[in-house]
């Protein structure tokens, strides 16, 4: 009787990628053509054609590196898509160009002061583009001979490597043998070394040895024997922000710095050691800077010592390009008693481009609710849709984009795949929207505990709200 062979697992299970849906997980771009004219349905961005036109003419300047120390400000209603378009900036403009992104109030809940916490953004904003060269070994892998002493704590090898030009043999040391066995190569592989640190990477094997395919697991891949001579040297490109660059050279912190993310006040003498080693590797032609962009949400929560902070960071040579957005209008500026408009100085103002963005049209909204039904896996049927773009005009967008998933759950239990209009309908009143959240308090008449401030903020009157007898008051 054949022996039972088991796994050490009870059951196989499928791997998927895990995805979280968040507000702006939809958004892949601008949605632009190549004349950088907006599209109707594109890349996630619906409507808002001006702003996005003026985003991608911002974005072609910061690929050419030609806007460095310019500040954008999109200005506009709540839900109009200002976050959304500084998103679909960041997609488009790739992995190379660093961007940033905080919030305003987030400088005032750091362990740093004010000025710290913006110069780090900065420079986490500006990305230096390293090239250096190394000289490599490349070949496809004869043969790998390992000789241990008898107590095993001396190895010696010799490893053979050929090109289609040329064979060479090359003696082995206990770093490179353990290299070799982590990597776990084998005669056949086609491999690169660094010379510089030692590091090997497998390329793949090699097409010669594609027979003992049957021995190979089924992702094994297949590389043609390189070609010329062993040795070459090769340019290597590495980019990096200078905020990283601080942060490595600074030695009560260290690189593990960048992982556990306290980083602390880097000191100004080490910032400026940092900024005329990367002038020299510039003047050199061993680096290439990438002004990249900063994105600061909420920018009228910065106080007045904050913006004239920033006034002057933007006039230094190392200065990223300044994307800010506000939903205010004419207010209070942070630390002042003087009302600007956007709740940003004058001064400010006067060196920002202004980027305004409008409530969107009905079509735009019913748009906008397919795509996130799409991105949220909802099916609603027609009228439900009808139903849902009614209520975003009559209440906000976001209302109606966070009812979706709550009418799939009702749905859910009545064991339907597709949210109806009753679904919608009980979700609505379930979840209030702010219209219906002031009805009600005037309804309460006087059950909500309230407090009173005085000028100088302290509490001087506790007791219940009474909104018709204070709004009798006010008058």
């Amino acid at each position: 009787m054949a022996a039972q062979i088991s796994t050490g697992t009870s059951e196989l299970r499928d791997i998927t990628k895990m995805e979280r849906i968040g507000a702006h997980s939809h958004i892949r771009g601008l949605g632009l053509d190549d004349r950088l004219e907006p599209r109707g349905n594109s890349q996630g961005m619906v409507g808002q054609g001006k702003a996005r036109k003026a985003a991608g003419m911002i974005l072609k300047m910061v690929q050419e590196g030609r806007i460095a120390g310019r500040a954008i400000l999109f200005a506009g209603p709540p839900s109009t898509g200002k976050t959304a378009i500084a998103l679909g900036m960041a997609q488009n403009l790739g992995a190379d160009v660093p961007f940033t992104m905080i919030a305003a109030s987030e400088v005032f809940s750091l362990s740093m002061s004010k000025t710290e916490a913006l110069t780090q953004a900065i420079r986490r904003s500006i990305g230096v583009r390293i090239r250096e060269e190394t000289e490599l070994i490349e070949g496809e892998v004869v043969e790998i001979q390992i000789d241990r002493s008898l107590t095993g704590a001396t190895k010696t090898g010799k490893l053979t490597i050929k090109t289609t030009d040329m064979e060479t043999v090359y003696d082995l040391g206990n770093k490179m043998i353990d290299a070799l066995s982590k990597e776990k190569v084998l005669a056949g592989d086609v491999v690169a070394i660094d010379k510089t640190t030692g590091k090997i990477s497998k390329l793949g094997r090699s097409f010669a040895r594609s027979r003992d395919y049957d021995a190979m697991g089924a992702d094994t891949k297949f590389v043609q024997c390189p070609e010329g001579e062993i040795q070459k040297r090769k340019e290597i490109v590495h980019t990096i922000s200078l905020h990283e660059i601080d942060v490595i050279n600074s030695r009560t912190q260290g690189f593990l710095a960048l992982f556990a993310g306290d980083t602390g006040e880097i000191k100004p003498e080490l910032r400026d050691q940092i900024n005329t080693k990367v002038a020299e590797w510039r003047e050199e032609g061993k680096a290439e800077i990438i002004p990249g962009v900063l994105f600061i949400d909420e920018v009228h929560m910065l106080d007045i010592e904050c913006f004239s902070f920033l006034n002057r960071a933007l006039e230094s040579e190392l200065s990223p390009l300044v994307i800010m957005a506000s939903n205010r209008g004419m207010s209070r500026i942070r630390g002042t008693t003087f009302r600007s408009p956007h709740g940003l100085p004058v001064d400010l103002l006067d060196r920002v481009l202004i980027v305004s963005t409008k409530p969107y049209e009905e079509e735009d909204i019913q748009q906008i609710i397919q795509i996130r039904c799409e991105e949220e896996d909802v099916t609603l049927s027609t009228d439900a849709l009808a139903v849902l773009t009614s209520m975003a005009t009559q209440t906000t967008l976001r209302y109606a984009l966070n009812l979706i998933s709550c009418a799939q759950i009702i749905a859910r239990k009545r064991k339907v795949s597709e949210v109806e209009v009753e679904d919608l309908r009980r979700a609505y009143t379930y979840f209030m929207d702010e219209k219906r959240s002031v009805q009600w308090l005037k309804e309460q008449q006087g059950s909500l505990v309230f407090e009173e401030i005085g000028k100088e903020g302290e509490v001087v009157r506790e007791g219940v709200v009474d909104l018709e007898k204070d709004a009798m008051d006010s008058s």
